[in-house]
């Protein structure tokens, strides 16, 4: 079961992972944008050309659309849909599942291909499930170690009575 949101963060050179892996799919791929969106709605982060909408909102709907298609899913005898696509005249939307517990939305236009797109987003995939899976396992490791700082309080209460 994954970790809740509120239950792992990453320091700051898991972020500088994230966004280098990120950066580098999006120079081979030729996308414009790519949003991590945690599955409870939070945007995680953003690489690329900013986006001219609201990314918070986009974010919560990412998700919204994710849990629904992993309920049609279901439906129709599956276990979920790993990745989804979205394409518009003039921009198009790749959404790629990472460690179920994250989301990879990948914001393209006419200067690249699906194709291209999905062909470079599967070593970015890779990368990525294996450093969320570290900091997912981190958090859950720190979560079983015995609380250092138990009874510290009390301690310093006796020290100055």
């Amino acid at each position: 079961m994954p970790v809740g949101a509120a239950s792992w963060s990453f320091t700051e050179d898991d972020l500088g992972a994230i966004m280098r892996s990120l950066q580098q799919f999006l120079y081979d791929s030729n996308a414009r944008c790519a949003m991590l969106v945690d599955r409870s709605g939070q945007l995680v982060a953003t690489v690329g050309e900013q986006p001219r909408f609201d990314a918070t909102s986009f974010a919560t709907l990412t998700a919204a659309d994710f849990s629904a298609n992993d309920q049609l899913a279901r439906l129709i005898g599956e276990t979920e849909f790993s990745s989804l696509f979205h394409q518009g005249e003039q921009e198009s939307m790749y959404l790629v599942d990472i460690a179920r517990r994250v989301i990879l939305v990948v914001l393209f236009d006419n200067r690249t291909t699906l194709g291209l797109v999905r062909l470079k987003v599967k070593g970015t995939v890779e990368e990525l499930a294996r450093l969320f899976t570290a900091m997912f396992q981190r958090a859950r490791d720190t979560m079983h170690q015995p609380n250092i700082l138990a009874g510290a309080e009390d301690e310093i209460d006796r020290l100055f009575q």
